[in-house]
């Protein structure tokens, strides 16, 4: 016997199940977005699904610092104004828009796309570690900022990559403490967050 559906629409409950599959979107927040749309023209509702198919169809990670991107090389990447002899990296895409929104630094980033995290199969291998020690091993690039969050495994992947990285001569450092252990940086204030970059310490594995 089939189960009865719990919406008057199996279309409206096909709608709210893959809402609710985003991160964060219980089914009520799902059913009110679904219902949302419902009350916008269609021409509104082709542009929101065509802007979702085209974002994963079309976006591009950057070749040199694997942010998002819409071309091969990121628009931080290719600003000529940059301090390119400096890194600073961090976890994800969310740290590089924190960082940014700060306004306090002007060099470059490395996306590693995660932290070292056993427990989570998460291994060095992983994230993009071997493309950050190759960008070191060119030689233009003279400190290397870990801005990974004050936590275990953030830890863990600033330690990793600084063994990786001894033999360069590069130096390495490690944004200051204002920001709590365990606090992860997109969530923090942009103003402790510039300052936290500007004090950075030589980082000591």
């Amino acid at each position: 016997m089939a189960i009865p559906s719990r919406y008057p629409s199996q279309l409206l409950e096909d709608a709210v199940g893959e809402f609710s599959r985003l991160p964060g979107i219980g089914r009520k927040t799902a059913l009110r977005l679904v219902l949302h749309l419902l009350r916008q023209s269609p021409d509104d509702v082709s542009r929101f699904a065509q802007a979702s198919v085209r974002l994963r169809n079309e976006i591009k990670y950057c070749r040199c610092c694997h942010n998002i991107s819409d071309t091969e090389l990121c628009p931080i990447c290719s600003d000529p104004h940059r301090d390119t002899t400096t890194v600073c990296v961090v976890e994800n895409i969310q740290d590089v828009m924190a960082i940014e929104n700060t306004q306090q630094y002007r060099g470059l980033y490395h996306v590693l796309g995660g932290v070292i995290s056993p427990m989570d199969g998460i291994g060095p291998g992983d994230l993009e570690i071997d493309s950050l020690v190759e960008r070191v091993a060119g030689g233009s690039v003279k400190e290397v900022i870990f801005a990974l969050a004050s936590t275990m495994e953030g830890d863990t992947t600033n330690f990793y990559i600084s063994r990786r990285l001894s033999s360069t001569g590069v130096k390495l450092s490690v944004i200051a403490r204002g920001i709590a252990v365990g606090d992860e940086l997109e969530y923090a204030d942009e103003v402790t967050l510039g300052r936290s970059i500007l004090n950075r310490t030589p980082f000591a594995s």
